[in-house]
């Protein structure tokens, strides 16, 4: 099975990586010529456009940054759907919204061509340790198809139903993701500003009702320390929860908390914190109370 793999970013290299380690035979494609150089050390191969790669692949694994990304790729002059060959498998790692998967998945059809979304969760370190979610939308018996190529990716594989329903569940996944983060940064700012110590905060708060995911990873690997290297950036963070908030008034609601997290993450953009890590959201919250939640404070 030839594996094309366009898009070897933080995320796509790790998975080019495991992919490699388990034997598959991958080829790699990036815009930026050196995020490739590792992995071809590792053993991919490498071509220079996504042409080449459509006709020489069985399965195409795509993990690009924003929906234009994800339509230039498959839909642009040179991409994959005018490219690849009929039955090849396709495998959208993004987040990106329903919409766009169903675009996708039309224009493949039409051709041919099998397009799965399959967004992941779970991070770099997700992928370093083999234990991603992956939740997938598509045709099922493409599932069961390449089901082999996500083990090795990930811990907790979900087919989920039809096309669209990967990305449905991803941004739910992410509007949790946001808003949890916004609550843990306003509950730890204010601890600082009445003059708590932050990092004693932290632990009561852990082992407490108000604990969450979100909380101890801000804390203990990026606020706490000062560190805001990404991780996954405000950017795509900001991105997806104005694509879940999307979803929301589609179904009618008016007013959710989502609203206020899309405000706090494109204010830390326009602060210049998009490209650190999504944590970094706690930064023009600090400045309005002029504190600093860190170690010692």
């Amino acid at each position: 099975m030839n594996i094309g793999f366009i898009g070897t970013g933080v995320m796509g290299s790790r998975m080019v990586k495991r992919l490699l380690q388990a034997g598959f035979k991958v080829t790699v494609y990036n815009r930026s010529f050196e995020k490739t150089l590792p992995l071809i050390q590792l053993g991919a191969k490498r071509t220079e456009h996504i042409k080449s790669l459509a006709q020489n692949s069985d399965v195409i694994c795509t993990c690009l940054s924003m929906p234009s990304d994800v339509l230039d790729v498959y839909l642009g002059q040179g991409g994959i759907i005018e490219n690849a060959n009929p039955n090849t498998i396709c495998l959208d790692f993004t987040t990106v919204g329903p919409d766009t998967s169903k675009t996708v998945y039309t224009m493949a059809n039409e051709n041919k061509i099998v397009y799965l979304d399959a967004p992941v969760s779970g991070g770099p370190e997700g992928v370093n340790q083999g234990s991603l979610t992956i939740i997938v939308g598509g045709e099922k018996a493409a599932f069961d198809t390449i089901k082999s190529i996500l083990d090795v990716l990930g811990e907790t594989i979900q087919y989920l139903g039809p096309i669209g329903s990967g990305s449905i569940a991803k941004l739910i996944n992410q509007y949790l993701v946001a808003v949890h983060s916004i609550a843990a940064s306003e509950a730890m700012v204010t601890g600082a500003a009445f003059g708590l110590d932050s990092e004693q905060l932290y632990q009561i708060l852990k082992v407490s009702y108000g604990d969450s995911r979100m909380l101890r990873r801000h804390m203990e690997q990026f606020v706490l320390q000062r560190q805001f290297e990404p991780g996954g950036a405000v950017k795509y963070v900001h991105k997806d929860i104005r694509l879940a908030n999307q979803l929301l008034e589609e179904i009618g609601l008016k007013q959710f908390t989502g609203q206020i997290a899309e405000q706090a993450f494109e204010k830390a953009m326009t602060q210049g914190l998009s490209n650190l890590d999504m944590s970094a959201v706690i930064q023009p919250l600090e400045q309005e109370c002029d504190v600093v939640v860190k170690k010692g404070e």
